[in-house]
């Protein structure tokens, strides 16, 4: 799977009460990325603010920052694999942290 996608977006439009920030100390916005392959214009991907379960069962109108388009592809998008997390439950004492 491959894609390369060029968009821009209104970061103006962009709630701040979203931001969200990470144990790192660096500032987060989560927002979604939708590909169409029927478009009119030549942009076929939208960048829109991500909704919650309630938001989306609620049926609340999305806000939309922007568009974008396809550049390049190898012809085949499917959906990413989430990695299991296995957490160790040994203790190791000649760890210095």
């Amino acid at each position: 799977m491959g894609a390369i996608i060029n968009a821009s977006i209104d970061v103006s439009k962009l709630p701040k009460e979203k931001f969200v920030k990470g144990k790192d100390g660096r500032v987060w916005y989560r927002f979604t990325i939708s590909l169409n392959d029927e478009t009119r214009y030549g942009n076929n991907v939208s960048l829109s603010d991500s909704q919650t379960k309630e938001e989306r069962e609620a049926k609340a109108k999305k806000t939309y920052f922007g568009n974008g388009q396809v550049v390049w592809t190898n012809g085949q998008i499917s959906v990413a694999e989430k990695e299991e997390v296995v957490e160790s439950t040994t203790k190791n004492d000649d760890l210095p942290f």
